[in-house]
């Protein structure tokens, strides 16, 4: 791919996370294209519907905290890579929840989010048994509970959008409960 169609599909990427993220069904690709500021036609030339559109856009969100969880499996400090790895899933939690709604009002998520998704947990494992084995995280945490705990704060706050003190105050709350040993 040429360099400055890859930047242009970057760019429609982010408007699509901002514009769906934010608006829902509401949004449109006319405003992701306004946003970032290309024509329709290429909008629709590298995602000829809408679908494969949010598609995209959700797959590229795990893929970002896929890249996010590998850098972190390795940091020095395997409790603070563990925390920034669950707060960054929790912040980005609303809109990735939005997305995939947009996408499966069936139950069904696409193959390549399906993928995806199983790809970012393993990598959350990772990073949880590297915290564990510092005794930076209680070893009988499992990667099901730590997902049910970002999947729960990202739910509320996506329907309940809340001030981001708040915000970082329930996920310090989830943070000392992961913390400890035993």
């Amino acid at each position: 791919m040429r360099t400055d169609a890859r930047l242009n599909r970057e760019r429609i990427l982010t408007a699509a996370e901002e514009v769906f993220g934010a608006q829902g069904s509401a949004g449109s690709t006319e405003e992701v294209a306004r946003r970032a500021e290309v024509g329709i036609a290429t909008v629709f030339r590298h995602f000829p519907t809408k679908d494969q559109l949010i598609e995209a856009t959700l797959v590229r969100s795990f893929e970002r905290r896929i890249e996010l969880a590998r850098q972190l499996a390795s940091a020095a400090e395997p409790g603070d890579a563990l925390r920034t790895l669950v707060r960054a899933m929790i912040e980005d939690g609303p809109t990735k929840i939005t997305l995939a709604t947009l996408l499966s009002s069936d139950g069904a998520v696409p193959p390549a989010a399906e993928e995806a998704s199983h790809r970012l947990r393993e990598a959350v494992g990772v990073v949880l048994q590297r915290a564990q084995q510092a005794n930076a995280v209680r070893s009988a945490v499992t990667v099901d509970e730590v997902y049910f705990l970002v999947r729960g704060l990202a739910q509320a706050a996506a329907a309940s959008p809340v001030s981001e003190a708040t915000m970082n105050g329930a996920i310090d709350v989830v943070l000392t409960g992961l913390a400890g040993s035993g």
